[in-house]
C-alpha cells in the first residue's frame, strides 16, 4: 500500500538518527520504527483507511490517519487539514485548537483511537490523536419500553455522552462521579461507571470498578451482556441488574445510593444493586398519588402471582385435589373437561407452549403485523381448539387471563422469569398436586433469600428484615414521609432531605 510506505517514510525523516534532541515542545514518546509497523500491520486491507501528508515550513512534515467512514470530514478540513497548512508555530500544540487533542504512548492506544473516530497525527516523531467522530446518533425520543402519560419524556440514545448528559442535566451536583472503561478485546465498548461520591456506599463502588474491570470477553455489544458477566449467580433466573431507558429512573437510583452503568451503542443503563421489590416498581409511581400508585403496585404483584399459580392451581384440582371444588362449579369443570381426551397437565401444557409461540411471533414480525397475528391467532386457535376438543373452556380462560397478568409486570426479564417458574410449578402440580405448588413456592422462596445483587441481599427488605424501607415496596407512602433513602444500601448519607434544598436562586 502505498500510502502506508510514505507514512513508514515520514516516520524515519521525522524520527532522525538515534542520538539526535528532541525539538523544543515535542516532549512526549518517540514514534519510532516499530510503531510505524504496528500500524502499518493494524491498517492492512481497510479500504475507507486514508492517509494524508501535509508539510509546513515551520512544523515540517504531519501524516494524518483516519478511518473515512468514522470521522467528520467537514470538522476534519476545518479543524486540522487547514490549520496545519497555515501553521506558523513549530507545536502541534499550538496550531490545533481542537478540544480532544491527546498525546498517544503507544500505537497501539492510537489504533484504538483511530477506531473510535479519531484522526492520528503523527508530527515531529510524535503521535496525536484528535476526536472528530461522527455524529450518527438518532434524536432523543419518549421511552417505548417504560412510556408513561405524565411525567419526563425523555429516553436514552446509543450515545453514551449524550446519555451521560441527561443524568448530568437531573443531577448538577460534582458529587457525581464517572468513571470510563474499555471494555472487550475487540470491541473496545466505552463503558461509564456513575455514582454519587457523597452519599453512595463505597464499598458498593470498590465492588462496582472490580467486576466492571474484570470483565473478559471479545466483544460488549449491550448492556445485557455486561450484566452477565458481572452476575453475583450466573444460573438464576431472577435479573440482578435493573435496565432501563429512561434518565429519571437512572438519576433516581443514584440519588438512592445505587451505581449505574452506561454502556456505548445501547440506549440501556444498568442499575445496582437491586431486590426483587424493585421489579415491580415503574416510574410513574412517584407521579401518581400515593394511594394510586401503592394500588398499582399492588395490582402488579397481585397479576405476578396469577401468572405463576393460576394454572398450575388448575391443574392441581382438577387432578389431585376434586373433591375440594364446590359441586355447582364441579359439574361445570367435568361439562367442560367430558370430550378432552388428555389429562389437563397435557392440556395446558399444550396451550401455554402455543401462547408462547404467538408472543415470539409477535415480537419477530413488524410491528404492525405482529399486533395482527397476536389477536387473530390467540382467538383463531382458542377458538379452534375447543372446537376440536383439544383444550376446554375452562382452561382457554385461564390461559387468557394470565397471559394478560404477565404483562401487567413492569420488567420485561421479570416477565421471562415467571414463565419458567410457572412451567416448574406445572411439573409439581401435576406430580403431588398442591403440595407439590407449595413445595416450588418453599424452592423459590429459599432461592431469593440466597440471592444477592452486587453483594448485597436481593430479598431485601423481608429478608434481612428493614422496617423502615417498606414505606418504599409493596406500598408507596406519601414522599414526605420517605426521608431516609434505603438502609439496604448502607449510604454514606442516609437522608433524602437536607436543611435549605429548597433556596431561592439569586441574580447578579
Amino acid at each position: 500500500m502505498r500510502w502506508l510506505a510514505r507514512l513508514l517514510a515520514s516516520l524515519r525523516q521525522a524520527s532522525g538518527t538515534d542520538g539526535e534532541r528532541e525539538k523544543p515542545g515535542t516532549a512526549g514518546v518517540p514514534a519510532r520504527r516499530a510503531d510505524a509497523e504496528s500500524l502499518k500491520r493494524a491498517f492492512q486491507n481497510i479500504h475507507d483507511a486514508e492517509c494524508v501528508e501535509i508539510e509546513n515550513d515551520r512544523l515540517g512534515k504531519a501524516t494524518l490517519l483516519y478511518i473515512r467512514s468514522l470521522i467528520d470530514i467537514r470538522q476534519l478540513q476545518e479543524f486540522v487539514i487547514a490549520p496545519l497548512q497555515n501553521a506558523s508555530g513549530a507545536d502541534l500544540r499550538d496550531t490545533i485548537h481542537a478540544a480532544h487533542l491527546t498525546e498517544m504512548d503507544s500505537p497501539e492506544q492510537a489504533e484504538t483511537a483511530a477506531f473510535k473516530g479519531a484522526v492520528i497525527v503523527l508530527a515531529g516523531g510524535r503521535l496525536w490523536s484528535i476526536s472528530l467522530a461522527s455524529s450518527l446518533s438518532r434524536a432523543v425520543e419518549p421511552s417505548k419500553q417504560e412510556a408513561v402519560i405524565h411525567g419526563p419524556q425523555d429516553s436514552f440514545t446509543e450515545q453514551v455522552e449524550n446519555n451521560l448528559t441527561l443524568i448530568r442535566r437531573r443531577l448538577a451536583a460534582s458529587s457525581l462521579k464517572s468513571e470510563r472503561f474499555l471494555v472487550g478485546g475487540l470491541s473496545h465498548t466505552t463503558v461509564i461507571l456513575l455514582y454519587v461520591e457523597s452519599l453512595t456506599n463505597p464499598e458498593l463502588v470498590r465492588i462496582a470498578r472490580e467486576k466492571t474491570a474484570a470483565v473478559r470477553s471479545d466483544a460488549i455489544f449491550d448492556s445485557s451482556h455486561l450484566s452477565q458477566f458481572m452476575e453475583d449467580h450466573i444460573h438464576s433466573v431472577f435479573p440482578q441488574f435493573q435496565q432501563t431507558d429512561r434518565p429519571d429512573a437512572a438519576a433516581a437510583a443514584l440519588a438512592s445510593g445505587k451505581v449505574v452503568w452506561l454502556v456505548e451503542n445501547t440506549p440501556f443503563a444498568l442499575i445496582a444493586p437491586i431486590t426483587f421489590f424493585d421489579l415491580f416498581q415503574s416510574p410513574e409511581d412517584y407521579i401518581h398519588r400515593w394511594p394510586v400508585a401503592s394500588f398499582l403496585r399492588g395490582v402488579r404483584f397481585f397479576a405476578f402471582l396469577f401468572a405463576m399459580f393460576l394454572i398450575p392451581f388448575y391443574v392441581a384440582i382438577t387432578m389431585h385435589h376434586y373433591q375440594m371444588v364446590p359441586l355447582d362449579l364441579l359439574f361445570v369443570v367435568l361439562e367442560s373437561r367430558s370430550e378432552i381426551p388428555f389429562n389437563p397437565f397435557w392440556e395446558a401444557l399444550f396451550m401455554m407452549l402455543v401462547l408462547e409461540i404467538l408472543k415470539e411471533a409477535s415480537l419477530r414480525m413488524p410491528s404492525k403485523s405482529g399486533q395482527t397475528l397476536g389477536i387473530v391467532g390467540g382467538i383463531v386457535i382458542g377458538q379452534a381448539g375447543v372446537e376440536a376438543n383439544i383444550a376446554s373452556n375452562l382452561l382457554i380462560i385461564h390461559v387468557a387471563v394470565t397471559a394478560i397478568a404477565s404483562f401487567l409486570i413492569p420488567n420485561y426479564l421479570m416477565t421471562n422469569s415467571s414463565k419458567l417458574i410457572q412451567f416448574g410449578l406445572l411439573l409439581l402440580a401435576a406430580w403431588l398436586g398442591l403440595w407439590g405448588i407449595t413445595l416450588g413456592l418453599i424452592l423459590v422462596l429459599i432461592h431469593l433469600n440466597g440471592l444477592t445483587s452486587l453483594k448485597q441481599p436481593y430479598f431485601a427488605p423481608l429478608s434481612p428484615f428493614y422496617g423502615a424501607d417498606w414505606k418504599d415496596t409493596i406500598v408507596r407512602l406519601p414522599l414526605k414521609r420517605m426521608s431516609r433513602r434505603p438502609a439496604y444500601l448502607k449510604p454514606a448519607n442516609p437522608w433524602r432531605f437536607g436543611a435549605g434544598s429548597g433556596r431561592p436562586e439569586r441574580k447578579g
